[in-house]
């Protein structure tokens, strides 16, 4: 079977890769042509644990190819998957533009029969939109489309690759279901199949669940910080009962990224687009909105009203560990809205450091380690929990901050530390 990638971004590049090391003959297309490089020669254009080694086992096996050539490699193709970007509009609908670009490209090339899939996050009927687009030329329909969106973690995205919860397979036909089936045979894991709109809409409807849990939390996290609870407790116990499950109930600075806040606000705009009025999604989104601003009103009470003179180290950029992503990343909406006071800004992150320099002003101070951001830092604030952050030398963190406070936004520490000299601040703990 010869599989073509479309699209070799994050989500492009792991089914690539995974596709790969189960023994299939895939093609990568790519019109970025310094990323096309950089692929051909092992090189993975951003961070994700083992990615990098497992794109060189399967280069050496020749079972990866990566070029710019559409018409060669369609017409040989048998399965194509689609994975370009659907980055958010204003108004928070989806751009389809590189879907309907690369549908309207493979439209004239595709010669027998042949599965086109949307591995891409779109709205509702974009299945439909990819089907009328390839109809205009192939009127036989000597095509199938299949919705198979993807639950990929950045972070552990080859485990959540290689052991995912569920496949999803939206199709119109048992010929196209068999194919899908047969590719993702060596996952063993249970099959959801259904149409291709139910399909797009499990992807959103998965996110913003998510994305509620780690909003509803946070809530309650701020409620028991003002009544003597304790949030780690109160998460711990609902996360007990089945109805609920421990996961995504981490009380934090809020979620980030490129898959929760822009699937968020898609589902806002489709349930509008169909007249309906999404008012718990909406809350999710509004209050994740404001997660930053009532952090930062939180370190003016811990500083006392002063920002003057006032030295704050940030730890951690990207928008979770192990990854170097820093797309809605908690960790630079905090550090833009500090910038805007008269506090100096000092950050490090273990894998972000070139993504930040590009997005946040110059006022900023860029460090190379954690001790260099906590040195002469009136307050250090934890934003992501890498792991390295997680055991500090904290004797000689105190001997180098001008005043030993700790405001850990992840609870990675807990007021244990206080014994060692340090004021400290969590999340939901009075």
């Amino acid at each position: 079977m010869q599989i073509t990638i479309i699209g070799v971004g994050y989500v492009g590049l792991v089914q690539a890769v995974g596709l790969a090391d189960f023994g299939f003959n895939v093609t990568c297309i790519e019109k970025d042509k310094e990323k096309l490089r950089e692929l051909k020669f092992g090189r993975v254009p951003f961070y994700e644990p083992d990615l990098e080694d497992l794109l060189r086992k399967n280069l050496k096996r020749n079972r990866l190819n990566f070029t710019d050539n559409y018409l060669d490699n369609i017409a040989q193709s048998d399965v194509i998957f689609i994975c370009v970007g659907t980055p958010p509009k204003k108004n928070g609908e989806s751009d389809l533009r590189f879907v309907d670009q690369v549908s309207k490209e493979i439209s004239n090339k595709i010669k027998g029969y042949t599965v086109i899939v949307s591995k891409s996050t779109v709205p509702v009927g974009t299945s439909r939109r990819i089907e009328n687009i390839l109809k205009k030329k192939n009127s036989l329909k000597s095509f199938d489309v299949v919705s198979n969106p993807e639950f990929l973690r950045e972070g552990s995205a080859l485990e959540d690759f290689i052991r995912p919860d569920k496949v999803i397979i939206g199709c119109r036909t048992i010929k196209a279901e068999k194919i899908l089936k047969k590719i993702y045979k060596p996952l063993n894991r249970p099959y959801v199949v259904t149409n291709n709109e139910t399909a797009e809409v499990i992807k959103y409807a998965n996110n913003s669940f998510l994305a509620t849990k780690i909003t509803f939390i946070n809530e309650i996290a701020d409620l028991c910080e003002n009544i003597d609870a304790e949030v780690e407790t109160v998460a711990k116990a609902i996360g007990l009962d089945g109805r609920i499950g421990p996961k995504f109930l981490h009380p934090g600075p809020g979620y980030g990224g490129s898959c929760f806040p822009k699937d968020v606000k898609s589902l806002i705009y489709q349930g509008k687009k169909n007249s309906i009025d999404l008012k718990i999604v909406k809350a999710v989104d509004k209050a994740n909105e404001l997660r930053i601003k009532f952090l930062v009103k939180r370190i003016k009470k811990i500083l006392n009203n002063k920002f003057n003179n006032i030295q704050i180290g940030i730890l951690g950029i990207s928008f979770k560990p192990n990854t170097d992503d820093i797309r809605k990343s908690p960790g630079i909406k905090l550090v833009r809205d500090l910038s805007k006071t008269k506090a100096k800004i000092k950050v490090y992150d273990p894998q972000a450091m070139e993504n930040a320099k590009k997005e946040l002003n110059k006022t900023i101070e860029f460090c190379s380690n954690e001790y260099e951001v906590a040195k002469n830092s009136n307050l250090l604030v934890i934003v992501t929990e890498w792991n390295q952050f997680k055991n500090l030398n904290l004797f000689k963190i105190k001997k180098i901050m001008k005043k030993p406070m700790i405001l850990d936004l992840r609870n990675i520490y807990s007021k244990e530390i206080e014994k060692n000299g340090f004021y400290y601040y969590s999340i939901g703990n009075n």
